[in-house]
């Protein structure tokens, strides 16, 4: 299968790129949408490359680049009733939740604003710009490289 890309959101205060960048890697834990959940479960894979994007922020934006580096696994914090992500429903033998690990690829030396991108012709039919609340949501190859161009060349 070709690679796919994607857009990931993370609240800057919680977990930002520089964060990912210090880690190396991480796992992409505590997703409660069941349509992203299904995104990462169902269609992402190893090699897919993801813009690490930072909601809630001012301004909010895509910081960086990250790597899917571990498929899709059952979201273990959803079984440890001390965990903000715990889901009682949720059961090891039938999961509920699921999550990806990611590689730090890259941080851009500025963020890619939202409002740039939605100001940008290329980039008026992304999920971001139609249905911006979806954490986890598809990217074209050709949005992927103009968002990359755009955070390279600041």
């Amino acid at each position: 299968m070709a690679k796919q890309y994607w857009l990931m959101k993370s609240e800057e205060d919680v977990y930002s790129i520089r964060d990912m960048e210090r880690d190396g890697t991480t796992c992409w834990e505590g997703v409660r949408n069941y349509e992203a959940r299904n995104l990462m479960r169902d269609k992402m894979k190893v090699g897919d490359e993801v813009l690490f994007y930072h909601s809630n922020a001012k301004p909010p934006g895509v910081a960086g680049i990250v790597q899917v580096s571990k498929p899709a696994y059952p979201d273990h914090f959803a079984f440890d009733r001390k965990n903000p992500y715990f889901d009682p429903k949720s059961d090891p033998e039938n999961p509920r939740w699921f999550m990806v690990d990611v590689d730090f690829v890259e941080a851009f030396q500025e963020v890619v604003s939202l409002n740039d991108i939605k100001a940008h012709p290329d980039l008026g039919e992304m999920t971001l710009v139609k249905r911006a609340r979806l954490s986890v949501q598809p990217v074209t190859k050709k949005e992927f490289g103009v968002i990359r161009k755009m955070g390279r060349r600041r």
